[in-house]
C-alpha cells in the first residue's frame, strides 16, 4: 500500500456494528482486499488518533443477488470485501460523526 488512505475503505455501520461498540468497544471497517493487520492498525492509530489492542479480519464472500422490478427479474452480483473488526486499548473510542 502506498498510502495509509488506501488501506480503509469505510466504516461500517450498522445495527449490529453499534451493539457491539457500545458493549465490547469494536469497531468494524471495510478495507482494502490485499491490507494486512499491521497496515490496517496503522492506518487507525493515525487516523483516528486511538491506540488499536486486536484486530480481527475476515473475508466476505460475493453473493448472487435476485431483485424483482416492474420490467422482471433483473440478476447480478454483490462483490466480495475484506471485514476489519477493531478493539481499542484503554476504553478509548472513535468518533465517526466529529468531523462533519
Amino acid at each position: 500500500m502506498k498510502y495509509i488512505t488506501d488501506v480503509l475503505v469505510k466504516p461500517l455501520i450498522t445495527e449490529k456494528t453499534n451493539k457491539s461498540t457500545e458493549k465490547l468497544g469494536q469497531y468494524s471497517f471495510i478495507v482494502d482486499m490485499k491490507a494486512n493487520k499491521e497496515q490496517i492498525k496503522k492506518a487507525i492509530e493515525v487516523m483516528y488518533n486511538v491506540n488499536v489492542a486486536e484486530i480481527s479480519t475476515l473475508r466476505m464472500p460475493a453473493k448472487d443477488k435476485t431483485k424483482f422490478t416492474n420490467k422482471g427479474l433483473s440478476k447480478g452480483t454483490k462483490s466480495a470485501y475484506k471485514k476489519a473488526v477493531v478493539t481499542c486499548k484503554d476504553n478509548q473510542q472513535i468518533d465517526f460523526y466529529g468531523n462533519i
